[in-house]
């Protein structure tokens, strides 16, 4: 999808949404031009509140190129929210079903015929108790090397600030800023051609969670952990210190 063709709803979407989100927020956006004018991609995202999938779809809409989400299917339920989700193409995720595969067949078939698909590697709020990345899941893995398409890198902060994760109490004031950071894509190549195993597929992962990881330490202005953060080794404390 090239940058002139947006369509109806997701413009009616943007009317809606962009006025309270200029409110609420100042803006620090970098790196658009790292999103591709032409062609199909991917982008690999940060998570760390409900809102920042509006943060991030404000930044990548200006570019001119709009984002296809995958979204877990709860969300098409209402019919205000379902219908402006299914109008603007976005991707439902059926989770423990059968129908889990058809979210990253419909990814496949989005990036192939030129659109852009945003993924969160992580898979839900970030559960780090400083917030920073934790291990990603192997989904956008698996599509990456199946289009071989650009994977671009973001990094966002700020929106955690208005309202935390795991959190119902936003804090409007004093006034937030929402920093976007957009990397170059990440270089895959050494991985392509290769079987794909569940192997590479977790090494594939690692350097997209890598660029992701270091896009935050540079908006943060701090030095990432070591080690990301791993919910299943950490059951039993996966909201402390994040609710507040």
């Amino acid at each position: 999808m090239s940058r002139r063709r947006i369509g109806f709803w997701y413009r009616l979407a943007a009317v809606i949404a962009k006025p309270p989100l200029i409110a609420a927020f100042k803006r620090d956006w970098r790196g658009m031009e790292n999103i591709p004018a032409e062609g199909g991609f991917l982008t690999a995202v940060n998570h760390t509140s409900l809102i920042d999938p509006l943060c991030y779809a404000h930044f990548q809409y200006n570019t001119g190129r709009v984002p296809r989400f995958l979204a877990k299917d709860g969300l098409f339920k209402p019919f205000f929210i379902g219908s402006f989700m299914r109008n603007t193409g976005q991707i439902p995720v059926y989770r423990a079903t059968a129908d889990a595969a058809g979210a990253f067949r419909a990814a496949v078939e989005a990036v192939n015929a030129g659109e852009c698909v945003v993924f969160y590697p992580e898979g839900t709020l970030t559960r780090d108790p400083q917030l920073w990345p934790m291990i990603g899941k192997t989904g956008i893995a698996r599509v990456a090397l199946l289009t071989r398409a650009p994977v671009v890198p973001v990094a966002q902060w700020g929106s955690n600030e208005l309202l935390a994760p795991y959190s119902s109490r936003p804090r409007p004031f004093p006034r937030k800023t929402n920093r976007v950071l957009a990397g170059p894509p990440v270089d895959l190549s050494a991985f392509y051609g290769e079987e794909m195993t569940a192997e590479l597929l977790r090494k594939v992962t690692e350097a997209i969670m890598d660029s992701v990881t270091a896009l935050v330490a540079e908006l943060r202005g701090e030095q990432a952990p070591a080690e990301r953060y791993d919910p299943r080794r950490n059951k039993g404390n996966q909201h402390e210190g994040i609710a507040k």
